[in-house]
Protein backbone atom coordinates (compact mmCIF):
# COMPACT_ATOMS: atom_id res chain seq x y z
CA UNK A 1 0.00 0.00 0.00
CA UNK A 2 1.50 3.48 -1.23
CA UNK A 3 2.42 5.50 2.10
CA UNK A 4 2.32 8.94 2.09
CA UNK A 5 5.61 11.28 2.66
CA UNK A 6 5.59 12.56 6.12
CA UNK A 7 8.70 15.33 6.55
CA UNK A 8 10.35 15.26 10.21
CA UNK A 9 10.00 18.78 10.18
CA UNK A 10 10.85 18.58 14.10
CA UNK A 11 13.59 16.45 14.23
CA UNK A 12 14.91 18.21 11.42
CA UNK A 13 14.67 21.56 13.84
CA UNK A 14 16.76 20.27 16.33
CA UNK A 15 19.44 18.81 14.35
CA UNK A 16 19.98 22.10 13.28
CA UNK A 17 19.60 23.54 16.37
CA UNK A 18 21.97 21.15 17.36
CA UNK A 19 24.31 22.10 14.45
CA UNK A 20 23.98 25.94 15.28
CA UNK A 21 25.01 24.83 19.06
CA UNK A 22 28.02 23.07 17.86
CA UNK A 23 29.28 26.51 16.38
CA UNK A 24 28.61 28.71 19.02
CA UNK A 25 31.67 30.35 20.65
CA UNK A 26 32.39 32.59 23.22
CA UNK A 27 34.84 35.12 24.44
CA UNK A 28 35.30 37.20 27.54
CA UNK A 29 34.53 40.72 28.02
CA UNK A 30 36.59 42.89 30.27
CA UNK A 31 36.46 46.61 31.54
CA UNK A 32 37.01 49.14 34.19
CA UNK A 33 34.25 51.36 36.16
CA UNK A 34 36.05 54.73 37.22
CA UNK A 35 33.86 57.21 38.89
CA UNK A 36 34.81 60.83 37.58
CA UNK A 37 34.47 63.91 39.54
CA UNK A 38 35.45 67.37 38.52
CA UNK A 39 37.98 66.25 36.10
CA UNK A 40 39.70 63.04 38.54
CA UNK A 41 38.99 59.23 37.78
CA UNK A 42 38.59 57.15 40.71
CA UNK A 43 38.28 53.16 40.54
CA UNK A 44 34.56 52.17 41.60
CA UNK A 45 35.34 48.83 43.85
CA UNK A 46 32.03 46.95 44.26
CA UNK A 47 29.71 47.89 41.57
CA UNK A 48 27.40 45.74 40.51
CA UNK A 49 27.34 45.28 36.79
CA UNK A 50 24.53 43.26 35.02
CA UNK A 51 24.82 41.76 31.70
CA UNK A 52 21.14 41.59 29.29
CA UNK A 53 21.18 40.09 25.76
CA UNK A 54 19.36 42.77 23.37
CA UNK A 55 19.14 39.99 20.44
CA UNK A 56 16.95 37.68 22.43
CA UNK A 57 15.44 38.78 26.00
CA UNK A 58 17.18 37.21 28.35
CA UNK A 59 19.60 38.09 31.21
CA UNK A 60 22.95 36.65 31.82
CA UNK A 61 24.69 36.68 35.27
CA UNK A 62 26.01 39.32 36.58
CA UNK A 63 29.43 40.59 38.30
CA UNK A 64 30.94 43.03 40.85
CA UNK A 65 34.43 45.10 40.29
CA UNK A 66 37.94 44.35 42.06
CA UNK A 67 39.59 47.11 44.19
CA UNK A 68 40.73 48.30 40.93
CA UNK A 69 37.53 48.52 39.10
CA UNK A 70 37.71 46.33 37.42
CA UNK A 71 35.43 43.47 36.61
CA UNK A 72 35.32 40.36 33.54
CA UNK A 73 32.58 37.97 32.03
CA UNK A 74 34.72 34.61 30.94
CA UNK A 75 32.71 33.05 28.68
CA UNK A 76 30.06 35.83 27.09
CA UNK A 77 28.43 34.54 23.67
CA UNK A 78 29.94 35.55 20.46
CA UNK A 79 27.40 36.98 18.00
CA UNK A 80 25.05 38.30 20.82
CA UNK A 81 24.13 41.78 20.97
CA UNK A 82 24.48 42.63 25.09
CA UNK A 83 23.68 45.79 27.67
CA UNK A 84 25.58 46.57 30.27
CA UNK A 85 23.89 48.06 33.07
CA UNK A 86 26.34 49.56 36.51
CA UNK A 87 24.83 50.66 39.50
CA UNK A 88 26.05 51.17 43.16
CA UNK A 89 26.00 53.28 46.44
CA UNK A 90 26.28 56.91 45.73
CA UNK A 91 26.27 56.06 42.12
CA UNK A 92 24.32 57.06 39.56
CA UNK A 93 23.20 53.90 37.61
CA UNK A 94 24.62 53.92 34.17
CA UNK A 95 23.85 52.03 30.91
CA UNK A 96 25.63 51.03 28.00
CA UNK A 97 24.27 49.39 25.13
CA UNK A 98 25.28 48.02 21.97
CA UNK A 99 28.29 45.80 23.55
CA UNK A 100 29.54 42.77 22.07
CA UNK A 101 31.89 39.94 23.10
CA UNK A 102 35.53 39.59 22.64
CA UNK A 103 35.39 43.60 24.04
CA UNK A 104 38.47 43.21 26.23
CA UNK A 105 38.88 47.04 26.49
CA UNK A 106 35.37 48.61 28.14
CA UNK A 107 35.72 51.59 30.00
CA UNK A 108 32.56 52.98 31.96
CA UNK A 109 32.21 56.33 33.47
CA UNK A 110 30.04 56.87 36.26
CA UNK A 111 29.44 60.26 38.46
CA UNK A 112 27.59 60.35 41.69
CA UNK A 113 24.18 59.60 42.61
CA UNK A 114 21.18 58.05 44.74
CA UNK A 115 22.30 54.58 44.25
CA UNK A 116 19.15 53.13 42.92
CA UNK A 117 20.01 49.89 40.18
CA UNK A 118 17.38 50.19 36.86
CA UNK A 119 15.52 47.68 36.79
CA UNK A 120 15.15 44.77 33.95
CA UNK A 121 11.88 46.67 32.26
CA UNK A 122 13.62 50.23 32.76
CA UNK A 123 16.43 48.76 30.29
CA UNK A 124 14.34 47.96 28.02
CA UNK A 125 12.09 50.43 27.56
CA UNK A 126 14.99 53.00 27.45
CA UNK A 127 17.03 50.84 24.99
CA UNK A 128 13.22 51.03 22.90
CA UNK A 129 13.43 54.81 22.42
CA UNK A 130 16.75 54.18 20.55
CA UNK A 131 19.95 52.87 20.82
CA UNK A 132 23.16 53.92 22.09
CA UNK A 133 27.06 53.33 21.96
CA UNK A 134 29.03 51.96 24.31
CA UNK A 135 31.25 54.55 26.12
CA UNK A 136 34.78 52.99 25.53
CA UNK A 137 35.30 49.68 23.50
CA UNK A 138 38.04 47.76 21.42
CA UNK A 139 37.80 44.79 19.94
CA UNK A 140 40.92 42.59 19.98
CA UNK A 141 42.43 40.87 17.06
CA UNK A 142 41.68 37.69 18.37
CA UNK A 143 38.28 38.87 19.28
CA UNK A 144 37.55 39.63 15.64
CA UNK A 145 38.77 36.81 14.38
CA UNK A 146 36.74 34.76 16.17
CA UNK A 147 33.92 36.77 15.76
CA UNK A 148 34.51 37.20 12.06
CA UNK A 149 34.42 33.16 12.16
CA UNK A 150 31.54 32.47 13.95
CA UNK A 151 29.34 34.90 11.60
CA UNK A 152 30.85 33.27 8.79
CA UNK A 153 29.60 29.70 10.50
CA UNK A 154 26.22 31.17 11.18
CA UNK A 155 25.59 32.30 7.95
CA UNK A 156 26.21 28.80 6.20
CA UNK A 157 24.28 27.62 8.95
CA UNK A 158 21.55 29.61 7.98
CA UNK A 159 21.70 28.93 4.60
CA UNK A 160 21.51 25.28 4.95
CA UNK A 161 18.47 25.60 7.17
CA UNK A 162 16.66 27.93 4.45
CA UNK A 163 17.77 25.26 1.79
CA UNK A 164 16.29 22.62 4.24
CA UNK A 165 13.09 24.54 4.57
CA UNK A 166 13.33 25.06 0.74
CA UNK A 167 13.58 20.94 0.30
CA UNK A 168 10.82 20.14 2.89
CA UNK A 169 8.41 21.89 0.58
CA UNK A 170 8.99 20.15 -2.30
CA UNK A 171 9.19 16.56 -0.68
CA UNK A 172 5.66 17.81 1.03
CA UNK A 173 4.11 18.68 -2.20
CA UNK A 174 6.03 15.90 -4.15
CA UNK A 175 4.43 13.05 -1.67
CA UNK A 176 1.05 14.22 -1.36
CA UNK A 177 0.75 15.01 -5.44
CA UNK A 178 2.53 11.66 -6.29
CA UNK A 179 0.06 9.75 -3.84
CA UNK A 180 -3.13 11.44 -5.45
CA UNK A 181 -1.87 10.58 -9.16
CA UNK A 182 -1.02 6.79 -7.83
CA UNK A 183 -4.26 6.07 -6.21
CA UNK A 184 -5.75 7.83 -9.21
CA UNK A 185 -3.40 5.22 -11.71
CA UNK A 186 -1.80 7.73 -13.08
CA UNK A 187 1.94 6.07 -12.75
CA UNK A 188 3.83 8.38 -14.99
CA UNK A 189 2.87 11.45 -12.80
CA UNK A 190 3.35 9.47 -10.05
CA UNK A 191 6.93 8.40 -10.92
CA UNK A 192 7.53 11.74 -11.79
CA UNK A 193 6.65 13.28 -8.68
CA UNK A 194 8.34 10.52 -6.41
CA UNK A 195 11.60 11.37 -8.42
CA UNK A 196 10.47 15.33 -7.35
CA UNK A 197 11.20 14.26 -3.98
CA UNK A 198 14.09 12.15 -4.08
CA UNK A 199 16.27 15.00 -6.24
CA UNK A 200 15.03 17.37 -3.12
CA UNK A 201 17.31 16.05 -0.70
CA UNK A 202 19.20 12.97 -2.31
CA UNK A 203 21.11 12.93 1.63
CA UNK A 204 18.47 12.67 3.92
CA UNK A 205 18.37 8.41 3.64
CA UNK A 206 14.67 8.32 5.04
CA UNK A 207 13.40 10.60 2.23
CA UNK A 208 15.11 8.66 -0.49
CA UNK A 209 14.53 5.26 0.65
CA UNK A 210 10.78 6.14 1.02
CA UNK A 211 10.67 7.71 -2.12
CA UNK A 212 12.76 5.09 -3.80
CA UNK A 213 10.25 2.40 -2.40
CA UNK A 214 6.78 3.88 -3.65
CA UNK A 215 8.83 4.43 -6.97
CA UNK A 216 9.26 0.61 -7.36
CA UNK A 217 5.46 0.27 -6.59
CA UNK A 218 4.79 2.58 -9.54
CA UNK A 219 6.45 0.75 -12.18
CA UNK A 220 5.49 -2.58 -11.28
CA UNK A 221 1.98 -1.87 -11.48
CA UNK A 222 2.60 0.29 -14.75
CA UNK A 223 4.11 -2.60 -16.04
CA UNK A 224 1.45 -5.00 -15.48
CA UNK A 225 -0.88 -2.71 -16.99
CA UNK A 226 1.56 -2.70 -19.70
CA UNK A 227 1.76 -6.68 -20.09
CA UNK A 228 -2.07 -6.91 -19.56
CA UNK A 229 -2.73 -4.48 -22.67
CA UNK A 230 -0.21 -6.88 -24.76
CA UNK A 231 -2.83 -9.97 -23.86
CA UNK A 232 -5.54 -8.02 -25.65
CA UNK A 233 -3.60 -6.74 -28.58
CA UNK A 234 -1.63 -9.29 -30.37
CA UNK A 235 -0.56 -6.85 -33.09
CA UNK A 236 1.75 -4.94 -30.68
CA UNK A 237 2.10 -7.60 -27.89
CA UNK A 238 5.90 -7.72 -28.59
CA UNK A 239 5.67 -3.93 -27.99
CA UNK A 240 3.82 -3.46 -25.00
CA UNK A 241 5.98 -6.51 -23.51
CA UNK A 242 9.05 -4.61 -23.98
CA UNK A 243 7.72 -1.77 -22.20
CA UNK A 244 6.70 -4.19 -18.96
CA UNK A 245 10.24 -5.49 -19.01
CA UNK A 246 11.80 -1.87 -18.75
CA UNK A 247 8.92 -1.07 -16.52
CA UNK A 248 9.56 -4.17 -14.17
CA UNK A 249 13.55 -3.55 -14.53
CA UNK A 250 13.01 0.00 -13.42
CA UNK A 251 11.33 -1.51 -10.15
CA UNK A 252 13.92 -3.42 -9.19
CA UNK A 253 16.54 -0.47 -9.74
CA UNK A 254 14.36 1.65 -7.05
CA UNK A 255 13.78 -1.12 -4.56
CA UNK A 256 17.70 -2.04 -4.93
CA UNK A 257 18.42 1.92 -4.39
CA UNK A 258 16.36 1.30 -1.23
CA UNK A 259 18.28 -1.24 0.07
CA UNK A 260 21.47 0.37 -1.04
CA UNK A 261 21.15 3.92 1.16
CA UNK A 262 19.92 1.65 4.00
CA UNK A 263 22.54 0.06 4.51
CA UNK A 264 24.42 2.77 4.64
CA UNK A 265 22.97 3.73 7.96
CA UNK A 266 25.34 2.71 11.38
CA UNK A 267 22.63 3.88 13.99
CA UNK A 268 20.77 0.88 15.42
CA UNK A 269 17.91 3.24 16.29
CA UNK A 270 17.32 5.20 12.55
CA UNK A 271 17.86 1.37 11.22
CA UNK A 272 14.64 0.34 13.09
CA UNK A 273 12.66 3.32 11.92
CA UNK A 274 13.61 1.92 8.68
CA UNK A 275 12.52 -1.37 8.73
CA UNK A 276 9.44 -1.18 6.99
CA UNK A 277 11.22 0.69 3.84
CA UNK A 278 13.36 -2.53 3.76
CA UNK A 279 10.72 -4.87 3.77
CA UNK A 280 8.99 -3.01 0.98
CA UNK A 281 11.80 -3.45 -1.11
CA UNK A 282 12.63 -6.96 -0.27
CA UNK A 283 8.89 -8.00 -0.82
CA UNK A 284 8.71 -6.11 -4.10
CA UNK A 285 12.26 -7.43 -5.59
CA UNK A 286 10.62 -11.18 -5.18
CA UNK A 287 7.19 -9.79 -6.39
CA UNK A 288 8.60 -8.00 -9.80
CA UNK A 289 11.04 -10.89 -10.63
CA UNK A 290 7.90 -13.20 -10.20
CA UNK A 291 5.89 -11.23 -12.42
CA UNK A 292 8.67 -11.05 -14.77
CA UNK A 293 9.42 -14.93 -14.85
CA UNK A 294 5.37 -15.06 -15.17
CA UNK A 295 4.41 -13.00 -17.36
CA UNK A 296 7.61 -14.36 -19.71
CA UNK A 297 9.07 -10.95 -19.40
CA UNK A 298 12.16 -11.80 -18.77
CA UNK A 299 12.93 -15.67 -17.95
CA UNK A 300 16.65 -15.04 -16.96
CA UNK A 301 15.09 -13.98 -13.28
CA UNK A 302 14.55 -17.46 -12.60
CA UNK A 303 18.35 -17.07 -11.61
CA UNK A 304 18.10 -14.82 -9.40
CA UNK A 305 14.56 -15.03 -7.61
CA UNK A 306 15.59 -17.71 -5.16
CA UNK A 307 18.26 -14.96 -3.46
CA UNK A 308 15.74 -12.71 -3.02
CA UNK A 309 12.74 -14.69 -2.12
CA UNK A 310 15.92 -16.07 0.85
CA UNK A 311 16.54 -12.76 1.49
CA UNK A 312 12.65 -11.69 1.74
CA UNK A 313 11.85 -14.92 4.20
CA UNK A 314 14.35 -14.04 6.60
CA UNK A 315 12.54 -10.82 7.55
CA UNK A 316 8.98 -12.53 7.07
CA UNK A 317 7.57 -13.41 10.69
CA UNK A 318 4.08 -14.48 9.01
CA UNK A 319 4.27 -18.18 8.38
CA UNK A 320 0.83 -17.65 5.83
CA UNK A 321 2.76 -15.11 4.19
CA UNK A 322 5.99 -17.30 3.33
CA UNK A 323 4.10 -19.98 1.91
CA UNK A 324 2.35 -17.74 0.18
CA UNK A 325 5.66 -16.18 -1.31
CA UNK A 326 6.94 -19.47 -1.85
CA UNK A 327 4.22 -21.39 -3.86
CA UNK A 328 3.73 -17.94 -5.61
CA UNK A 329 7.30 -18.67 -6.97
CA UNK A 330 7.78 -22.01 -7.31
CA UNK A 331 4.30 -21.67 -9.57
CA UNK A 332 6.22 -18.85 -11.78
CA UNK A 333 9.60 -21.12 -11.87
CA UNK A 334 7.11 -24.18 -13.11
CA UNK A 335 4.89 -22.23 -15.51
CA UNK A 336 8.20 -21.16 -17.44
CA UNK A 337 9.26 -24.61 -17.90
CA UNK A 338 11.76 -25.33 -15.36
CA UNK A 339 10.65 -28.00 -13.37
CA UNK A 340 13.20 -28.88 -11.88
CA UNK A 341 14.36 -25.62 -9.91
CA UNK A 342 11.06 -25.67 -8.85
CA UNK A 343 10.49 -29.29 -7.31
CA UNK A 344 13.05 -28.19 -4.13
CA UNK A 345 10.93 -24.99 -3.76
CA UNK A 346 7.85 -27.22 -3.67
CA UNK A 347 9.84 -29.97 -1.68
CA UNK A 348 10.10 -26.79 1.31
CA UNK A 349 6.70 -25.31 1.01
CA UNK A 350 5.45 -29.47 1.90
CA UNK A 351 7.65 -29.59 4.47
CA UNK A 352 6.20 -26.56 6.33
CA UNK A 353 3.25 -27.31 5.49
CA UNK A 354 2.11 -30.72 4.72
CA UNK A 355 -1.44 -30.39 4.12
CA UNK A 356 -0.50 -27.71 0.98
CA UNK A 357 -2.75 -29.50 -1.42
CA UNK A 358 -1.58 -26.85 -4.36
CA UNK A 359 2.36 -27.63 -3.51
CA UNK A 360 0.95 -31.56 -3.82
CA UNK A 361 -0.22 -31.19 -7.19
CA UNK A 362 2.66 -28.83 -8.44
CA UNK A 363 5.08 -30.93 -7.22
CA UNK A 364 3.38 -34.11 -8.86
CA UNK A 365 3.47 -32.37 -11.83
CA UNK A 366 7.31 -31.36 -12.28
CA UNK A 367 7.94 -34.92 -10.54
CA UNK A 368 6.42 -36.51 -13.22
CA UNK A 369 7.73 -34.08 -16.16
CA UNK A 370 11.45 -34.79 -14.66
CA UNK A 371 11.13 -38.37 -14.78
CA UNK A 372 9.40 -38.37 -18.23
CA UNK A 373 11.91 -36.34 -19.72
CA UNK A 374 15.17 -38.23 -18.29
CA UNK A 375 17.02 -40.75 -20.60
CA UNK A 376 15.92 -43.62 -19.68
CA UNK A 377 12.70 -42.36 -18.18
CA UNK A 378 13.04 -42.44 -13.93
CA UNK A 379 9.56 -44.40 -13.18
CA UNK A 380 10.78 -43.64 -9.20
CA UNK A 381 10.13 -39.87 -9.92
CA UNK A 382 7.27 -40.56 -12.14
CA UNK A 383 5.76 -42.86 -9.10
CA UNK A 384 5.92 -40.07 -7.03
CA UNK A 385 4.38 -37.89 -9.02
CA UNK A 386 1.79 -39.73 -9.38
CA UNK A 387 1.15 -40.49 -5.56
CA UNK A 388 1.14 -36.93 -4.97
CA UNK A 389 -1.31 -35.74 -7.69
CA UNK A 390 -3.41 -38.45 -6.85
CA UNK A 391 -3.86 -37.43 -3.70
CA UNK A 392 -4.56 -34.14 -4.79
CA UNK A 393 -7.22 -34.92 -7.26
CA UNK A 394 -9.19 -36.44 -4.21
CA UNK A 395 -8.59 -33.67 -1.76
CA UNK A 396 -8.40 -30.12 -3.56
CA UNK A 397 -11.60 -27.69 -3.85
CA UNK A 398 -13.23 -26.13 -6.37
CA UNK A 399 -12.69 -22.64 -7.12
CA UNK A 400 -15.75 -21.65 -9.31
CA UNK A 401 -14.68 -18.67 -11.48
CA UNK A 402 -10.70 -19.34 -11.43
CA UNK A 403 -10.32 -20.30 -14.92
CA UNK A 404 -6.41 -20.81 -14.73
CA UNK A 405 -7.14 -23.03 -11.30
CA UNK A 406 -9.32 -24.93 -13.45
CA UNK A 407 -6.74 -25.69 -16.02
CA UNK A 408 -4.26 -26.91 -13.45
CA UNK A 409 -6.45 -29.23 -12.11
CA UNK A 410 -7.42 -30.58 -15.56
CA UNK A 411 -3.44 -30.66 -16.01
CA UNK A 412 -2.80 -32.89 -13.04
CA UNK A 413 -6.34 -34.91 -13.93
CA UNK A 414 -4.82 -35.51 -17.18
CA UNK A 415 -1.25 -36.34 -16.09
CA UNK A 416 -2.92 -39.46 -13.62
CA UNK A 417 -4.44 -40.49 -16.14
CA UNK A 418 -1.69 -40.77 -18.45
CA UNK A 419 0.76 -42.42 -16.02
CA UNK A 420 -1.90 -45.16 -14.99
CA UNK A 421 -2.88 -45.97 -18.27
CA UNK A 422 0.28 -45.66 -20.22
CA UNK A 423 2.73 -46.13 -18.03
CA UNK A 424 0.45 -48.88 -15.65
CA UNK A 425 1.59 -47.24 -12.69
CA UNK A 426 -0.74 -47.61 -9.45
CA UNK A 427 -1.24 -44.79 -6.90
CA UNK A 428 0.98 -45.72 -3.73
CA UNK A 429 -1.13 -44.66 -0.69
CA UNK A 430 1.03 -42.84 2.48
CA UNK A 431 4.11 -43.02 0.29
CA UNK A 432 3.66 -39.51 0.08
CA UNK A 433 2.79 -38.76 3.98
CA UNK A 434 -0.64 -38.52 5.75
CA UNK A 435 -3.63 -37.46 3.36
CA UNK A 436 -4.78 -33.67 3.83
CA UNK A 437 -8.14 -33.35 4.72
CA UNK A 438 -10.15 -32.11 1.79
CA UNK A 439 -10.75 -28.60 2.44
CA UNK A 440 -14.54 -27.14 1.77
Amino acid sequence: MLRKYFVALFAIAILLASSLMALAQTAPVRGKVELKKGEVLTPVEGAVVEVYRTDVKAKLPSGKTNKRGEFVFAGLPLGATMTFTVSGPGLKAEMIPGVKAGNENLKITVYEGDGKALTEEEVRSALSTGPRQAQSSEETPEAKKAREEYEKQLAEAQNKNKKIEQANEIVKRAGEEGAKAFNEKNYDLAIAKFDEGINADTEFVPNVALFSVNKSLAYRLRGFESYRKGATDAANKASWLEKAKNDFQASLEASNKTLEVIAKVTDPAETTKLAKNKYDALDNLVEVRRLMIRTNADTSQVTEINAALDAYLAIETDNAKKIKYQVGVADAIRLSGNTAMAIPLYRKILQADASNVDAMGSLGLCLFAEGAGASPANKEQMQEGLDLMQRFSETAPDKPGDAEYAAFKQSVAESVKYLKEQEKLVPQKGKSGPAPKKKP
